[in-house]
């Protein structure tokens, strides 16, 4: 028997989404709109990443059972017509405006199994309390219109007068007469909002909530997303140099490391392959393929190593890249992997998707198939291996998972080869209004197969507008010297130059034209399929 004093814990919490619940959330999204049409996990990223103050989960005994997202917008562009893909930047909420007016409601989903619990109900108070707490003009959002492919004949089609008659209560539409009740404002039809949306027909009510708090003719500031005022980052133009042990090279490793932490830098970045010193120490001519599976033996040590420097020396690891075992020993495939170890003692691992026709011909490497933002006491930042920036794609997908700093592990012989990284590292740089950070290799190995010279200038690349270096260079190095560069990287310029900089390329997309989709799903349904609507 309990005593009087003794609480149950609370069996249904709602609260802001966090990157751990990404996996339940997914879970929720294919359970609601199917697995073909539910979130990914680098959309819900982007989210979180974009405006973690507008994304809410519902969980119910442990269990996601709903889930909102939010993110803010200026006027003009949420009152205008639109469709959800355009108004959401593909479901990333990469149309987030720190400045913006209005609080745009791009998804609320809820376990058909669960709706019994006004679950729907409570996500939207929160939504309100939000646009309150940020002194926002109010919330809008494109609703859905379930009950008229099912009533459309007996209107003749006429989506305007089916909605007449919901407003009038004449009939019932499960999500607009919902929407009515908890005060929203009919302002007119968005055609196309969602042409998946069979049961709407591709309709939808474009509603609104205004805050009645505050001058619907005064501007709005709210409140930003909180950014630390400087970024250090640190990237070491590494010397390949022949060692006699594992543990020699994991002095040299430290090395740097412990220089970087004495500037007090935030990141270090290492380039790519360069763990290929690793096959000096036995030192035996082996074929390329041979060369590569030996060194895959390594990466548990490796791996160890850079947890266990990140968390002694308080900074966080790009480990450049390391060939990695990904099948069994009856399938012995290798991918090329970037492992970043973070000072909490976190580790994550990147594939590098494009491997170059040399990996692929000589080792054998394969490419991977997904690129996540990793979520750092920095903000979320994003790994492209070498080859893999000169596809503008990757870039991009990343910035929309909410990146502002992109590391660049890469390993060039030529002068030529490298020169391909550079300009294309800073070609995503201005496109994307990011940094960019580039780490290469020095010197050679003898002996190595396919890694006989090097040449590299690591360097840290800005976008070109006014806050930034004049070149769009923060740091450079000496070509073909052993060094380390460090800058110091303000986050805000980067708000500053996406919201009211010179040019706006991230802002002034073409979302009605085209976008960018990753084929492992073809995009969600958003508000098609939802319990009520956005």
């Amino acid at each position: 028997m309990t005593s009087d004093t003794t609480r149950e814990k609370a069996r249904l919490t709602v609260r802001h989404a966090t990157v751990a619940d990404i996996p339940a959330i997914v879970a929720l999204s294919d359970t609601v709109y199917g697995e073909e049409g539910g979130y990914t996990a680098e959309m819900l990223t982007g989210q979180i990443a974009q405006f973690p103050q507008g994304v809410f989960v519902a969980c119910y005994e442990d269990v996601a059972v709903g889930y909102c997202a939010t993110f803010r917008i200026d006027e003009a562009s949420a009152m205008a017509p639109h469709r959800w893909t355009e108004i959401s930047g593909g479901g990333y909420g990469a149309r987030h405006l720190t400045t913006g007016d209005w609080l745009y409601g791009m998804e609320v989903c809820v376990d058909p199994a669960y709706r019994g619990l006004r679950i729907g109900r409570r996500l939207y108070e929160l939504r309100k309390r939000l646009c309150q707490e940020l002194g926002l003009k109010g919330i809008v959002f494109g609703g859905r219109l379930p009950g008229f492919s099912r009533r459309a004949k007996a209107y003749g089609n006429d989506a305007h007068a089916y909605v007449a008659d919901v407003r009038a209560g004449r009939i019932r539409d499960r999500a607009l007469s919902f929407q009515l009740s908890n005060g929203f404002e009919f302002i007119g039809l968005l055609r196309n909002y969602q042409p998946a949306d069979r049961e709407s027909r591709g309709y939808a009510a474009h509603l609104v909530w205004r805050n009645p708090k505050i001058d619907p003719n005064v501007r709005t500031t709210g409140t930003a997303r909180p950014l630390p005022d400087s970024v250090r980052v640190a990237t070491v133009q590494y010397q390949q140099r022949r060692v006699a042990s594992f543990e020699e090279f994991a002095t040299q490793v430290e090395y740097f490391v412990d220089i970087a932490a004495d500037y007090r830098a935030d990141f270090v970045v290492f380039p790519e392959l360069f763990t290929l010193q690793l096959l000096s120490v036995e030192n035996k001519p082996l074929s390329p393929q041979d060369s590569l599976l030996a060194l895959t033996g390594y990466t548990e040590r490796f791996s160890l190593l850079l947890s266990e420097l990140a968390v002694r020396h308080n900074i966080n690891i790009i480990g450049g890249s390391h060939p990695t075992r990904t099948g069994d020993e009856a399938d012995p495939r290798v991918r090329n992997i970037c492992y970043v170890a973070l000072r909490d003692g976190s580790l994550h691992t990147r594939d590098k998707l494009h491997p170059t026709p040399n990996e692929r011909t000589w080792w054998g490497i394969g490419g991977g198939d997904s690129a996540r933002a990793i979520m750092t006491d920095c903000g979320p930042i994003g790994v492209m291996i070498c080859y893999d920036s000169e596809f503008p794609e990757l870039g991009r997908h990343l910035v929309d998972q909410g990146a502002m700093i992109l590391f660049v592990p890469f390993c060039t012989d030529t002068r030529e080869g490298y020169l391909r990284v550079r300009y294309c590292s800073q070609a995503r740089a201005v496109e994307n209004q990011c940094y960019v950070v580039l780490s290469g290799n020095v010197g050679n190995l003898p002996g190595v197969n396919n890694f006989d010279i090097q040449y590299a200038q690591s360097c840290i690349l800005t976008p070109c507008d006014f806050p930034f270096a004049r070149d769009g260079i923060a740091a450079d190095t000496t070509p073909n010297v052993e060094q380390v560069a460090f800058a110091d990287l303000r986050l805000n310029d980067l708000v500053v130059a996406r919201n009211d900089g010179t040019v706006q390329n991230l802002n002034d997309r073409r979302h009605d034209l085209y976008a960018l989709t990753w084929a492992r799903r073809p995009g969600p349904r958003g508000p098609a399929g939802g319990t009520s609507g956005a």
